[in-house]
């Protein structure tokens, strides 16, 4: 089963079109990003050729260490190359046009890198073995909850849609249409994009390829090993769901996209909502979307994404003045932890670890009747119109 890459509105179109170059840019700086990594790599071997002779014969296994880093880059390029190749013409209803000139493409910048350098440590995030605490510690409370306030056996979970903004590489969105659910996913990043593509649409086997994500790695490692160890993927064959899957995938901004007023039945978001310049917009296109009874749940911290940038609006708020707007917009809140643990794209050997402490809440839009007459949802679960009882 292929997944559709969608663009929806004639914005996300625009978005697509007008941003031609820099997909071709993006697309470029993938191709092209061995050339940083290795030229990382020739500088450490000019800074160690700078030793005394003497410090030179104490490190026997730096030089070789180095051969084995480049080797890597050049793994991992191979498999970079095939996410371009696959990402060319992958949404299905727009017209490409001409290619951009490449003339007109500007040099990457370091941002650029650190970008491309984060989308390899995704891939061991969502799809790979090693990811695996990693994704139970964030995705898999949402999965559950979801499975909680739809059951499978009250309701019709192919009728409940869900949407996962900063859907990242795709594995929460996958994860949630693989239990039958109608799911799709957004993201606005083309990294992203090219590479949940390729993924999802292009690897049909558990563990085929392998990436090397640590490669640029050069402070705290325990052990020069540890900077170029393996890690498979996918864990799981993307492939793999159900042939009457409702999956797919939209580019695009997520306040631009959804604009439809009451369509989603529940809307997830992890680790998204400081990616906001104005987290208020955030949530007024979250109440907006949502159906009435409609559950929005979220889990996170709050790095603000745009807090040090310059020309960027950044508006941070602290959690208790996120939670005091939902609830004044008229979300009710059903259930809170104010403390869960979670790592993101971390490498478990390295000297240096990263833990955040996140907030986990739901929260509901209220509806004044469901269809099944009840006032207020029953024991937190919707049941209205999405129900089919399995017995008819």
């Amino acid at each position: 089963m292929l997944l559709v890459y969608m663009v929806l509105t004639l914005k996300a179109v625009a978005f697509i079109q007008t941003n031609r170059l820099h997909r071709f840019s993006c697309c470029s700086w993938i191709l092209n990003s061995r050339i940083h990594v290795h030229e990382r790599v020739n500088r450490a071997e000019r800074q160690f050729r700078c030793l005394p002779d003497h410090h030179q014969q104490l490190l026997t296994n730096f030089i070789p260490n180095l051969t084995k880093i480049r080797y890597c880059i050049d793994r991992n390029q191979e498999v970079l190359q095939a996410i371009v190749h696959n990402c060319l013409h992958m949404f299905e209803n727009m017209e490409y046009g001409q290619d951009c000139d490449p003339k007109k493409v500007r040099p990457s910048s370091t941002f650029d890198m650190d970008k491309l350098k984060s989308t390899l440590k995704q891939f061991v995030r969502d799809w790979s073995e090693a990811g695996k605490a990693e994704r139970d510690s964030c995705y898999k409370p949402i999965v559950e909850e979801i499975q909680r306030l739809f059951p499978p056996d009250q309701c019709d979970v192919s009728q409940v849609k869900v949407l996962v903004p900063g859907a990242g590489l795709g594995r929460l969105a996958w994860e949630i249409a693989h239990l039958g659910y109608s799911c799709q996913g957004n993201e606005w990043s083309f990294f992203m994009l090219f590479s949940s593509n390729f993924v999802l649409n292009r690897c049909d086997k558990e563990n085929a390829l392998t990436l090397y994500p640590w490669i640029h790695q050069f402070s705290n490692n325990k052990m020069s090993s540890d900077q170029t160890r393996p890690v498979s993927f996918p864990d799981v064959n993307p492939q793999s769901l159900p042939a009457d899957s409702d999956f797919s995938m939209v580019a695009g901004d997520f306040q631009e996209v959804y604009s439809d007023p009451e369509l989603w039945d529940c809307v997830a978001t992890c680790f998204f909502i400081d990616t906001a310049h104005n987290v208020l917009d955030y949530i007024e296109t979250i109440w907006n979307i949502l159906k009435p009874g409609g559950v929005w749940m979220n889990l996170g911290p709050l790095l603000y994404h745009y807090e040090n940038m310059a020309n960027e609006l950044s508006i941070e708020l602290s959690y208790e003045e996120i939670k005091a707007v939902i609830l004044k917009y008229g979300f009710v809140l059903e259930l809170e932890r104010e403390s869960v643990p979670s790592t993101y794209t971390e490498n478990d050997r390295s000297m240096l670890k990263y833990l955040y402490d996140c907030v986990f809440f739901i929260v509901r839009k209220p509806a004044e009747q469901l269809i099944n007459g009840d006032q207020t949802p029953k024991d937190g679960q919707i049941k209205d119109s999405l129900q089919t009882k399995k017995s008819t």
